[in-house]
């Protein structure tokens, strides 16, 4: 293997040797929110008509389980290495940082696939799932973990505690996960926060996704598509860039 090869499945090995962890834990939550969202909202909300709202949300949880985790593994690899020390073992490997950028955001978006096809197989067992444009649901996902592996790289490398890694995933990741329309359409807020919305990145990769399932979205999966890339093409320059000048890992 080379470089970055070795790296990759360093990475996901690590992840997978804590699979109870990192992949069932998750599939494990996300069904907890929909046994209880979907049995206590199935008969009060209707978002499109001839799609049940257990059904709806199915789409919604993979995507956030898949965000989540792609984001935690690159963040949590590199916060662990810095504070451990042994970070100055891959600096003095020949890597480049095309290899490094390579290795961590790939092995996201293996571990945030993993979890999301978790979910749709457990979520498989309470309603029935349709695909109705499969490309869309494979690009969105991919194009997502590859995006919140980037930011988690980035949250990794900026982070020199596990406090201020938190503080990111507190108070950035999961208010504009839970914002995103997840578990609602974005048409039933007032004005104001449709306008929020469509402010958020997040909102974008969720709508654009569950379109492939429903062949409905709020807004079109095109512009969908053109957001979630140009955000991912300004996340992947900044950790490049990050990544080049060795930012906070190199003394």
């Amino acid at each position: 293997m080379s470089g970055w090869q070795t790296l990759l499945y360093k990475e996901v090995l690590r992840f997978w040797k804590v699979a109870f962890q990192t992949v069932a834990g998750p599939v494990l939550t996300a069904m907890l929110y929909l046994l209880i969202f979907g049995h206590a909202l199935e008969a009060h909300v209707k978002v499109y008509d001839t799609v049940s709202y257990t059904a709806f949300l199915v789409p919604g949880l993979a995507m956030m389980s898949l965000l989540q985790n792609a984001f935690a593994n690159s963040s949590s690899s590199l916060i662990m290495s810095k504070v451990m020390g042994n970070l100055v073992f891959l600096l003095l490997t020949p890597l480049s940082y095309m290899n490094w950028f390579v290795a961590y955001v790939g092995a996201s978006v293996i571990r945030g696939l993993v979890v999301g096809l978790g979910v749709f197989a457990v979520s498989a067992l309470f309603t029935s799932i349709s695909f109705v444009a499969p490309l869309w649901i494979l690009v969105f996902a991919v194009m997502g973990a590859a995006l919140m592996g980037t930011l988690g790289l980035i949250a990794g490398l900026w982070a020199e505690k596990f406090d201020q890694l938190a503080a990111f995933q507190n108070f950035v990741v999961m208010p504009m996960t839970f914002l995103s329309g997840v578990f609602y359409s974005i048409h039933s807020l007032p004005a104001f926060w449709q306008g929020v919305s469509h402010l958020n990145p997040f909102f974008y990769m969720i709508d654009g996704f569950r379109y492939g399932f429903f062949g409905a979205s709020d807004v079109s999966p095109w512009l969908s598509l053109s957001v979630v890339g140009f955000v991912l093409a300004v996340v992947s320059a900044i950790a490049i860039y990050l990544l080049r000048t060795g930012y906070k890992i190199r003394g």
